[in-house]
């Protein structure tokens, strides 16, 4: 995860927003919101989404902590992260856990595992991948990747969505 760099690398840098994914809700067949088409952010009050291996004081640390104080989720960020393997058989397995998931991150689970993969709405929370590069980066795909992603990313602004206010605007 990205820390904030010293002041002398930070004056090299660029940044601009670069991909803002939409969360989903990934949970077993037994959850209580397995059966759902799509969950609101208030229908998670009261249940327990794991993310194991937040680290304090990163990026991701502040995007949940801020997503906890606006809308009352509970967030657990107990234990190591082993990988998606471990988290899936576990979210599997444990009625009582879901998980978050971007919407275009891609897995393969075992068919016997059940997950579902549910959208969440109203708002729908999005996190805000950031673009960074040195300053006086010369490679010719630079430009042609930030045209890209200014092009397709539907904006963490759009209507509908949610992101932290520290959020770069795109």
């Amino acid at each position: 995860m990205a820390h904030a760099p010293p002041a002398t690398t930070a004056e090299k840098l660029e940044a601009s927003s670069g991909l803002d994914e939409a969360l989903q809700l990934l949970t077993g067949p037994a959850h209580a919101l397995a059966g759902a088409r799509s969950v609101t952010v208030a229908q998670l009050a009261g249940h327990r989404i794991w993310m194991p291996g937040i680290a304090p004081g990163t990026e991701w640390a502040a995007y949940y902590d801020d997503l906890v104080a606006e809308f009352g989720l509970t967030i657990e960020a107990t234990g190591p992260n082993f990988g998606s393997d471990a988290l899936l058989d576990t979210i599997a397995d444990t009625p009582a856990l879901a998980t978050f998931m971007g919407e275009q991150t891609r897995l393969v689970w075992p068919a016997d595992h059940g997950l579902r993969r549910i959208p969440v709405t109203d708002p729908t929370p999005v996190y805000p991948h950031s673009l960074l590069w040195h300053r006086d980066n010369p490679h010719p795909g630079l430009a042609t990747l930030r045209a890209h992603l200014a092009a397709t990313a539907a904006g963490h602004d759009t209507a509908g969505t949610w992101a932290p206010g520290w959020v770069i605007p795109h």
